[in-house]
């Protein structure tokens, strides 16, 4: 039998380079998690930074595209019930100014909805994994350049 009580309390399962994975990836979508805590943790405890932060960087990254693959599944809905002007609209300005903004998408509150509108208008999917994989490999490797520094 499962004893929820140790269960809920006993995180160590999550203390290793695949629980970081799942943690970058959870926060990438729009549920809110983060994973700086963990990649801090496991690098502090003799981890490999580089392979660290490419395991969650692939993994927030990984996250990013299934908020993107939702808003694609998502538009077909939204053009269903969206006047096409609007629609128009809203694709004219992220096609000219949006999808540089996914440099920004690892951003806490605004960077993951940001991947969700690129599904919606249907950003290059090239170009988003560039430039989502370019801000949130900024972002883990600033964290673990802060670690370092200590």
């Amino acid at each position: 039998m499962i004893d929820f009580m140790t269960v809920q309390t006993d995180w160590s399962w999550l203390a290793n380079p695949s629980g970081l994975f799942l943690m970058a990836f959870l926060a990438a979508s729009l549920l809110p998690f983060g994973s700086e805590w963990l990649l801090v943790l496991l690098i502090s405890q003799g981890g490999d930074p580089l392979s660290l932060g490419t395991i969650a960087t692939t993994g927030n990254v990984l996250g990013s595209c299934l908020n993107y693959a939702l808003g694609l599944w998502a538009a077909q809905w939204v053009r269903r019930n969206q006047p096409s002007r609007g629609w128009q609209t809203a694709h004219s300005w992220f096609g000219k100014y949006g999808v540089w903004s996914l440099l920004f998408s690892w951003l806490p509150v605004v960077g993951d909805p940001l991947t969700l509108v690129a599904g919606l208008l249907r950003a290059n999917p090239f170009l988003f994994l560039l430039l989502v994989t370019i801000g949130k490999g900024a972002r883990y490797a600033l964290v673990i350049a802060g670690t370092q520094a200590f």
